[in-house]
């Protein structure tokens, strides 16, 4: 029998909060703490809690396993269903994702064949955090003015960010968190899918700081208010764009017929149950595709996935058949961001596989990897992508150092690269596999990943092949078609060549451990940015006002200023200006009681900080190594 609570659906929760008295929400924190750990799960499917002698709160999910109507929660005190236990039991299970996506309509058939790869590419919703994904409408059409109805959600979505990201951590409980999700369900019913997205992400951070779990990272929370603020501003100042407003359907137009070859196969494990498998496809006309098979399921899920059937126009192929084989499609359906659809009218039939010196997988290892990072960040319009968007590049490697593999492009002048698991997971081999390539300084490597665009020349692979008309390189067996899934294939010695046929170590190049590489944002003094910012994450406006206090201006923001950084310097002294002010009238009372400069002021300088690290990153990828630097390998 399971243990785990019921998910519970955003809109439930935030009407079990709001109904409360004042003097209820002020105890709504203390009562949910350690409300889980009473929890008995009934054989009928219901988990109950007992509080005292005459308070029995019963959860009963739906048929999906989710509680998404308020009378599903019930309580036996005579102040049900406004009274405290039904609330804090509610607040204890977790958030429940958002809607799926409508089924995928079956498009009407086109007079014409449509052109593999010109469906237009649009931005996406992250789907990290287990939302479904949603696709902003086609560019070239025009986007109409948003509603009144929108555009009061959006500021009453901006509002509650604010209070939250005045409050912080350490004051946002159940009531700042029920605040954000009403107005996020609100964003929803106004046809705003990214707006609740954003929101939603934003409550399981504070979640997960005000719980310590181990997976919380504080600098996602940051960028995750800074996502929020952002999407909300916009919208409330009516500005009508195609990429912030998003839908919540999937839509899939007709993609004709088409050929596609498999690049490779990698899990999916996400932080709300979801687990499976996508796998990475490629046209000959360079177009990308991509099949996926995500359900409830976790881990085990994810493990398994990577065996299932494709479930695609009657196909024979498994996804690890098909990351290495190819498919032939008619009447294919395909989404804007490239995903194939499964419908009706849908046939495919398996091809031959094709390794990647081969076919349309070689331009991927062509040129250099900074000239594929600079085309992502090139187009505003594909910014989104960037965060997705596999590149390959030939490596040698150098050895481990610290978290991560360092290895260096096999061309002159290249810089030194960070390879880290693309999903760290332990249970999933990527780790498993980077730790065993780095025992083997000098082997020459094709890596296929994507880049990590929050640290400097960091790339995570989920593939690794041979480099042809290389002696000192991988040795896969033939049927794995000279590629290796690192989420599903694990490396064994046999795969690697024999040691004493490596090449010679690079002048210069003695014994000892592996020097780090340079690290422009390390070195660069935007941390104090960073850390001001953080600091108003986890305390609030009071905790950013004090942190000010404590050096003057000069001192603090002066490393700033002598770096050039001037605006940083700036907008960070703008925001410890406005956390301070607090204007009161002649009664002590709050002149200005209102967030709103302060979140703007807080939103200025995480958006400079973030264009800021940016750039530094993508210069991270065309610094050269200096001459004379490489790092010694033991």
């Amino acid at each position: 029998m399971s243990t785990e609570l019921p998910p519970v659906a955003p809109e439930v929760l935030a009407e079990a909060v709001e109904s409360l008295t004042a003097r209820l929400r002020k105890k709504l924190d203390d009562a949910t703490a350690g409300c889980a750990d009473t929890a008995v799960h009934q054989p009928d499917g219901s988990v109950t809690f007992r509080f005292g002698e005459d308070a029995l709160v019963t959860l009963r999910p739906g048929p999906t396993g989710t509680v998404t109507e308020a009378g599903q929660a019930g309580c036996t005190c005579l102040l049900a269903p406004r009274c405290l236990h039904r609330a804090a039991a509610l607040g204890a299970a977790p958030l429940a994702d958002a809607a799926p996506p409508e089924p995928e309509p079956e498009p009407a058939p086109e007079p014409t064949e449509a052109v593999p790869g010109e469906t237009q590419q649009t931005a996406s919703v992250d789907a990290g955090a287990g939302e479904a994904p949603a696709v902003s409408a086609d560019p070239a059409e025009p986007v109409p003015a948003l509603t009144a109805a929108q555009l009061g959600a959006a500021a009453a979505l901006w509002h509650a960010a604010a209070e939250a990201l005045a409050a912080g951590v350490t004051a946002g409980g159940a009531v700042v968190q029920a605040e954000l999700l009403r107005t996020a369900h609100t964003a929803r019913l106004a046809g705003l899918p990214r707006a609740e997205a954003a929101a939603l992400r934003v409550v399981r951070g504070l979640r997960a700081a005000r719980e310590r779990r181990t997976a919380h990272r504080l600098g996602d929370l940051t960028g995750s208010f800074r996502e929020l603020l952002h999407t909300a501003g916009v919208l409330a100042s009516g500005a009508a764009d195609a990429a912030l407003t998003g839908t919540s359907r999937r839509a899939y137009t007709a993609g004709g017929s088409l050929q596609v070859h498999g690049l490779c196969r990698e899990p999916v494990l996400s932080a709300t149950g979801y687990g499976g498998v996508v796998t990475h496809l490629l046209a000959p006309d360079g177009s990308r595709y991509s099949i996926s098979d995500v359900r409830p399921g976790g881990l085990a899920r994810a493990r398994g996935a990577g065996r299932a059937s494709v479930a695609l126009g009657g196909a024979t192929l498994d996804h690890a058949g098909l990351a290495r084989g190819g498919l032939r499609i008619v009447g294919a359906t395909v989404s804007a961001e490239g995903r194939l659809g499964a419908g009706r009218g849908v046939k495919a039939t398996p091809l031959p596989g094709a390794a990647w010196a081969e076919g349309p997988a070689a331009p991927l290892f062509a040129g250099p990897a900074a000239e594929a990072v600079a085309a992502l960040l090139a187009d505003p319009a594909h910014a989104a992508d960037a965060e997705t968007a596999l590149i390959g590049c030939d490596v040698v490697v150098v050895g481990a150092a610290g978290d991560h593999l360092l290895v260096h492009e096999a061309r002159p002048d290249a810089p030194l690269l960070r390879l880290l698991p693309a999903h760290p997971h332990p249970e999933l081999p990527h780790t498993e596999n980077l730790r065993r390539i780095a025992s083997y300084p000098g082997l020459h490597l094709r890596v296929l990943g994507r880049p990590d665009l929050d640290r400097a020349a960091t790339l995570r692979p989920v593939a690794v092949g041979p480099v042809p008309d290389e002696p000192y390189t991988l040795q896969l067996p033939e049927e794995w078609l000279g590629r290796a899934d690192l989420g599903y294939d694990r490396l064994q010695g046999s795969h690697f060549p024999p040691p004493d046929t490596a090449p010679e170590p690079a002048a210069g190049a003695g014994p000892g451990p592996v020097a780090e590489a340079p690290d422009p944002l390390a070195d660069s003094p935007l941390w104090r940015v960073r850390r001001l910012l953080e600091t108003g994450v986890a305390g609030g406006r009071r905790a950013v006002a004090e942190a000010a206090r404590g050096a003057a201006p000069q001192t603090a923001f002066g490393p700033l200023r002598r770096a050039g950084l001037s605006a940083a310097a700036d907008l960070a002294a703008a925001l410890a200006a406005e956390a301070d002010r607090r204007p009161r009238d002649a009664f002590g009372r709050l002149a200005d009681p209102s967030p709103d400069g302060y979140a703007w002021a807080w939103l200025a300088a995480a958006t400079h900080l973030a264009a800021a690290e940016r750039s530094l990153v993508a210069a991270s990828w065309t610094a050269a190594t200096p001459s004379g630097a490489t790092p010694a390998v033991r």
